[in-house]
């Protein structure tokens, strides 16, 4: 039964994959096809369909199931994904993104001429704030409402900014990380202890090779694409914010980064505050709009005008719930279907069944769970997947359980970075106007080789 399980994931994976290539409806595509994955689960008697409140008829289970899911998303990651979208709509609209283009330019005026360099440094400086807010959606909107208009200004494409966004949440590390509280777990380590002995070590020299390759395939891509595009050249979109000064008080330039700066300040690892003060993404988004309002209404002294602008917030929430959180939420179903015909324990059980050695098996599991996480959209749903096994693998194969649980918790949120799927692509694509689709093909080559270097580097080092 496991067998025709597995082929029925390999051939509804390939029909989807097919069907996102032509352009049909991502949302669509991946719900139907998650929906028909769980009701194969059902047929075949693999995993029963058990919504948290069920309704007594399997037929209806299957959409309780997508209402759960649209639930559950709202009230975590799909509200604060809504409001950083209002608030960049919102910081487009009293032009506060252009004053910190036009703010940023001359300080960073180096970068006009390197502007590739600029934008791969983000990628080192991303990580550190990812260990302050571990949420890779989260991060990677706060950077788009930051950090992106400011390399789109400095020159480099839409494209080749959000790949470095993307790429700075690439490593689910410190302490504050779901996946890395389940690896420490599986080895018997404090989180703290397993990120500074295991993780560190392992992440600062793959960092390196990393920002190489986003450096140079990033502007391989660009300059193939500006050769193609070379007769539109003066009606470029690549380049929407300009450095000329906005018709705004300068100050206005704190707003784009004054949630981010909020989170840092806050958050339990730096610990300025005794007792510490807990500060979320959505509060701070919420509370960084509050403050842009009094802004708003000071420059403009005009009620009307400021409740005005106001509504462009409402309508960029309401823009990425249709294009964004939807995708997510179609996401979740289409990896919930995954799960259900056991698509994860058939790749463990036949890839411990090749008779490789035990380094080759794990350098296996390690590719595994990459695609795994391409598939389903979701670093920690594939590490979860995996996670509980590896240490009985580990004892088998003669290893320490470290040396399997590593290099699997780190491929897992690679292989997000190169996801359509994934929540952090399809949210900073979406607020971009993007196609995630585009976005994760950018990704997919350098971090293949960077997935390679790792594994090689942990295993000749262990």
């Amino acid at each position: 039964m496991s067998v025709i399980a597995f082929l029925l994931c390999i051939a509804v994976t390939t029909f989807t994959a097919i069907y996102l290539y032509r352009k049909l409806n991502p949302q669509g595509v991946l719900m139907f096809a998650g929906l028909i994955m769980l009701t194969f689960a059902l047929v075949l008697n693999i995993q029963p369909l058990t919504p948290d409140k069920p309704t007594g008829s399997i037929v209806f289970d299957l959409v309780k199931v997508v209402e759960e899911t649209f639930i559950g998303n709202l009230s975590r990651a799909g509200l604060m994904i809504m409001t950083i979208g209002g608030y960049v709509a919102f910081m487009n609209h009293i032009q506060a993104t252009n004053a910190l283009v036009h703010i940023s330019m001359k300080p960073l005026g180096f970068f006009r001429r390197y502007p590739y360099l600029a934008a791969t440094v983000t990628i080192p400086i991303g990580q550190l704030l990812f260990i302050t807010t571990p949420s890779a959606a989260g991060l990677g909107l706060l950077l788009v409402a930051s950090v992106y208009p400011v390399l789109v200004g400095l020159g480099v494409s839409r494209l080749t900014a959000l790949s470095v966004i993307a790429a700075a949440t690439l490593f689910d590390q410190g302490p504050g990380s779901a996946n890395t509280a389940l690896a420490a777990e599986l080895i018997g380590q404090t989180n703290v202890a397993y990120f500074i002995t295991h993780q560190l070590p392992l992440v600062l020299p793959t960092t390196l090779v990393v920002m190489t390759l986003f450096y140079f395939n990033n502007r391989y891509f660009d300059k193939k694409e500006a050769a193609r595009q070379s007769t539109e050249t003066s009606g470029n979109p690549e380049t929407p914010q300009s450095s000329t000064r906005p018709d705004i008080p300068l100050i206005f330039a704190l707003l784009p980064v004054l949630p981010l700066a909020l989170l840092i300040l806050f958050s339990p690892y730096v610990g300025l505050f005794q007792p510490p003060i807990t500060l979320n993404t959505t509060t701070a988004m919420m509370f960084s709009l509050f403050i842009s309002l009094v802004f708003v209404g000071c420059h403009t002294r005009n009620i009307r005008k400021t409740f005005d602008a106001f509504s462009s917030f409402w309508k960029g929430m309401g823009n990425v719930f249709a294009s964004v959180v939807t995708l997510i939420v179609a996401s979740e179903i289409f990896s919930k279907g995954l799960i259900s015909l056991g698509f994860i324990d058939s790749l463990v059980d036949y890839s411990t069944h090749i008779g490789l050695s035990g380094i080759a098996i794990a350098a296996v599991f390690a590719l595994i769970i990459f695609c795994a996480a391409m598939l389903m959209g979701s670093g920690n749903a594939a590490f979860f997947s995996f996670g509980p096994l590896l240490p009985g693998i580990a004892g088998q194969l003669g290893m320490p359980a470290y040396s399997l649980v590593l290099p699997l918790q780190l491929s897992a949120s690679m292989g997000r970075a190169a996801s359509p799927i994934a929540g952090i692509i399809v949210a900073i694509a979406g607020v971009a106007g993007v196609s995630p689709i585009e976005l994760a093909k950018r990704n997919t080559l350098p971090l293949v080789g960077s997935i390679l270097f790792l594994i090689a580097y942990h295993f000749i080092t262990l």
